[in-house]
């Protein structure tokens, strides 16, 4: 059996006729850039995301850059974030020209510890980023009642986490604004490049449309300068098509976890742990094994045609990018020695329990 990490071809295939017809009309009306398919998906998602306001943009780094400058957060200051992330995360802060600082990771549930945060916030800090990572909400009553004892913005990096809930609310919901990736494989994934933030508040999100549309209000009413990022009309459609089946494919990946659990309990492997209160939507499915094992294990499962990854097999904090910060004693241990030992299974919506249970015998049998 052939089991790859994810299946893109499988997701289309149930969605055919819907998403050639929506191409065929982006095509035949030529609206590629703005137009009617961008607003309609924009109000969509913000309506899916429980927010007013959606602001496409050209991908999710740019989401997390464009929020942060229209906080007016840049050199001189501070964001804290989560150690174990894309550095898509950390670069962002950089491209606003403040300063990442990391903050370790719960060695449960890989999203940022909120017992370590408040030692990282310094007269600098203006803003903290929690990572909602593989999908599995952060825990943000912690992170919001510090915000508010300092005086902090919260940007929601929900790159992962399209549809997640904390306490019966929707990610997104919880920060000043939320910032999400439509890069291919993610839960919600356009057929090319993609993002988009979401926030309540109707200001920032002004500025924030202008920002990414060369700081204008209209055509040649340029009121600063800004950025060209926008999300085309062509990937705006393709995501209005994918927001209908989202929570159906949500429910498919959940379903996928669970059995998951149930047939890896005593193999060895950490299977991941949803914290009280929240609704994981399982973007990525990770495993923790012995380091010195990991690769014998990942050899073991290719060898039976099984795809794997390690998402992200270097913290934050230790790549070389950030050799600069490490004087500054910007160290995250936990983050460090779990990338040793994460490991992530195939998951996506189409998976079939037939699959899971051959994956988890194969892992048993190692």
């Amino acid at each position: 059996m052939n089991i790859p990490f994810v299946d893109l071809k499988a997701q289309y295939r149930s969605i055919r006729d819907e998403m050639d017809t929506a191409i065929a009309e982006v095509l035949e009306s030529s609206a590629f850039v703005g137009g009617p398919f961008l607003l309609r998906f924009e109000e969509a998602f913000a309506r899916f995301c429980q927010t007013r306001n959606c602001v496409g943009v050209g991908n999710g780094t740019d989401a997390i850059f464009i929020a942060l400058k229209a906080m007016d957060i840049g050199p001189g200051d501070e964001v804290v974030t989560a150690a174990n992330s894309f550095i898509a995360t950390s670069e962002a802060i950089t491209m606003a020209g403040a300063k990442p600082v990391f903050c370790d990771i719960d060695p449960q549930t890989y999203n940022m510890d909120v017992r370590v945060l408040e030692e990282k916030i310094t007269p600098q800090t203006r803003a903290i980023i929690p990572v909602h990572l593989y999908g599995q909400p952060a825990d943000m009553d912690p992170i919001v009642a510090l915000a508010q004892k300092y005086g902090l913005k919260i940007v929601e990096d929900a790159a992962q986490a399209h549809g997640a809930q904390y306490k019966g609310r929707k990610i997104g919901t919880l920060g000043d604004a939320a910032c999400f990736s439509f890069y291919p494989g993610k839960n919600l994934g356009a057929y090319g490049d993609g993002g988009a933030v979401v926030t309540d508040d109707d200001e920032m999100a002004g500025r924030m449309r202008m920002f990414a549309n060369h700081g204008r209000a209209d055509k040649f009413g340029h009121e600063f300068e800004g950025v060209n990022s926008r999300l085309d009309g062509l990937q705006a459609s393709v995501l209005a098509v994918k927001l209908r089946h989202l929570e159906k494919w949500t429910e498919a990946r959940r379903a996928n976890a669970v059995l998951y659990n149930d047939l890896l309990a005593g193999s060895g492997l950490v299977t991941p742990v949803e914290i009280d209160g929240v609704r994981a939507v399982y973007h990525l499915y990770v495993v923790r094994v012995d380091a010195g094992r990991r690769q014998a294990l990942q050899d073991h499962l290719k060898s039976h045609g099984v795809a794997t990854g390690i998402h992200y097999p270097i913290a934050l904090p230790d790549l070389k990018a950030y050799e600069y910060l490490r004087s500054q004693k910007n160290f995250s241990p936990v983050a460090s020695r779990t990338c040793r030992e994460i490991l992530s299974l195939p998951m996506f919506p189409e998976l079939t329990g037939e699959q899971i249970d051959y994956i988890a015998k194969k892992i048993k049998a190692f």
